[in-house]
Parts: C-alpha cells; sequence; structure tokens
C-alpha cells in the first residue's frame, strides 16, 4: 500500500529513511514529486528540531571566533607535515572555509541545504545531541562531528573543554583528504593521485583518529620524550570504540609517528593503499 505523505515524514523522522523516488507526493513526473517531496521532508525535519529545543539552553555561535583562521590555525600542523610547500596554501584554503558549526544561527540553513536528505537527519541528530536535546531515535547515531564533501559539520559542544586528546575538528578535516580531488582546487594530478591524498578505504577511520590524536601529542609536546610520555598516558585512556578500527594497528601508527622526524608522514605510509594500488571505492 502506498504511503502517505503524512505517512512517510514519519518514517523520515524516525529514521532518517526515505522512498527515493518520492511517490507518496504529487506531480506529474519524478522532478515535481522530489521538489515537492524534499521540501516536506526538510521542513518537517526543521520542525521537529525546534519543538525538541524549545526549552533547551542553546549556544551562541562561537564568541568573537575568526572560525576561518581558527580552523587553519587547528589543521596547519597536519597539512605542512603532508603536503609539499608549494601545495599547502591551497589545501589550507580548502580547509580554512571547511567548518560550519551547528548553532541556532546556522543549523536551518543547513538542514535545508545539504545535499542528502539521510545526511540533513544526521545532522539534525548531531546538533539535538551538542545542546542536550532529545535525539530524533532511540538508535540514532552518536556523532561528534561529520564531515562530506569539503564541508566538516561541528556541534558547538567542540568549543567547549573537549578532551585532552580529542580535537575533532582535525579528525574531520583528514576525511577531506579521501573526498577532495587535487584538480579541484589546483592541484596537479597523476594517474595514481586522484584525490588530495590516496588513504586506504579501509583505513580511512583509523588515519582520522591517528591525525587526530597525533596532533594533540604534538601540540602538547616539546621533544621526543615528552610526546612518547603523552603517548603512554594515551594508550592507557579509553580507545576509539569504532569497530573500522584496529586498536592494536592505530596504537603502532601512533608509535611510529611519535618516534619519526615527521609523524604526519608515518601516519599517512601506514595507511596508504598497496603500491601503485587505488583507494577510492564507493
Amino acid at each position: 500500500m502506498q504511503e502517505s505523505p503524512h505517512q512517510a515524514i514519519e518514517r523520515y523522522l524516525r529514521s532518517g529513511d526515505h522512498d527515493a523516488h518520492f511517490r507518496p507526493w504529487p506531480g506529474n513526473h519524478y522532478v515535481d514529486q522530489a521538489r515537492y517531496g524534499g521540501v516536506a521532508l526538510r521542513q518537517a525535519l526543521i520542525s521537529a528540531v525546534r519543538h525538541r529545543t524549545a526549552h533547551a539552553e542553546l549556544p551562541a555561535a562561537p564568541p568573537g571566533q575568526d572560525v576561518v583562521a581558527f580552523t587553519r590555525g587547528k589543521v596547519a600542523p597536519m597539512v605542512r607535515g603532508l603536503f609539499p610547500v608549494y601545495e599547502q596554501e591551497s589545501v589550507l584554503e580548502v580547509l580554512g572555509h571547511s567548518v560550519v558549526f551547528l548553532t541556532p544561527a546556522t543549523i536551518d540553513v543547513v538542514l535545508e541545504q545539504t545535499p542528502w536528505l539521510s545526511t540533513a537527519w544526521d545532522l539534525a541528530n548531531l546538533y539535538l545531541a551538542g545542546v542536550g536535546a532529545e535525539l530524533l531515535a532511540d538508535d540514532a547515531p552518536t556523532l561528534l562531528g561529520l564531515s562530506e564533501g569539503t564541508t566538516c559539520y561541528l556541534s558547538a559542544e567542540y568549543l567547549e573543554a573537549p578532551g585532552r586528546f580529542d580535537d575533532f575538528l582535525v579528525h574531520e578535516a583528514a576525511h577531506i583528504f579521501h573526498n577532495c580531488k587535487r584538480r579541484t582546487i589546483g592541484l596537479r594530478e597523476t594517474r595514481w593521485r586522484e584525490w588530495l591524498l590516496e588513504i586506504e578505504f579501509a583505513k580511512r577511520e583509523t588515519f582520522a583518529y591517528a591525525c587526530e590524536t597525533y596532533s594533540r601529542i604534538h601540540g602538547l609536546g616539546q621533544g621526543l620524550r615528552s610526546r612518547q610520555t603523552l603517548l603512554s598516558e594515551y594508550a592507557q585512556g579509553p580507545m576509539p570504540a569504532d569497530d573500522r578500527v584496529d586498536v592494536d594497528e592505530y596504537l603502532a601508527i601512533l608509535r611510529e609517528a611519535v618516534d619519526a622526524r615527521n609523524g604526519w608522514k608515518r601516519i599517512l605510509a601506514r595507511c596508504s593503499p598497496p603500491q601503485g594500488g587505488h583507494s577510492h571505492l564507493s
């Protein structure tokens, strides 16, 4: 039996799922149905978020924060370690404009304009979690950040006191390296270098976690002995609760990075595809 628009909206709000053909909505052809259905689902999502945050203590926009300069400062050590000097500014320009904080001032526009409805649903839950509001579903994924294409979405909660070894901004920015093609930002592309960095598909999360943690160890420690001590401290704490990451391999990569002259290059080497291989499988 065909869903009604009301049923389709309820299903989407509960799960993030929707009929890819937008059959519940009227129209002479798919384009009309998709337009009507997409607007209806997004408006329902925005209304649901507003309802759940009606009495929440909502964060303001990042106070006095130049988001571009802030982001560049966070990712600059990683970019300097992974790219040659003549490519660094092009990469920093992309990453500097990649971050969107989910705040009351931005959330409506984000939910309206994010290309995929499934991503909009995930971002709604990311925002709700960040302000301590009820999620749209009990089994909604617990996200700390989300990257899509060359955009990183972060909860405003990021600006609160994070864990000593946490930096979700660096984590999400690291994913851009395998999402953005070199030619998109004017860098030379070769047969084996299509993306900013070639990362083995199965090791993308390992790479992002390693970049995140190494960025904190590198920033906190001055000298090899200090960084080795910080890594030992980190290894005693909770590890990433992510079944895509082999914890033993992850810690081995971090040990190599800490001991190396350029730890970023060691992380990349351990997470690159086999020589001559191609990593972008999707």
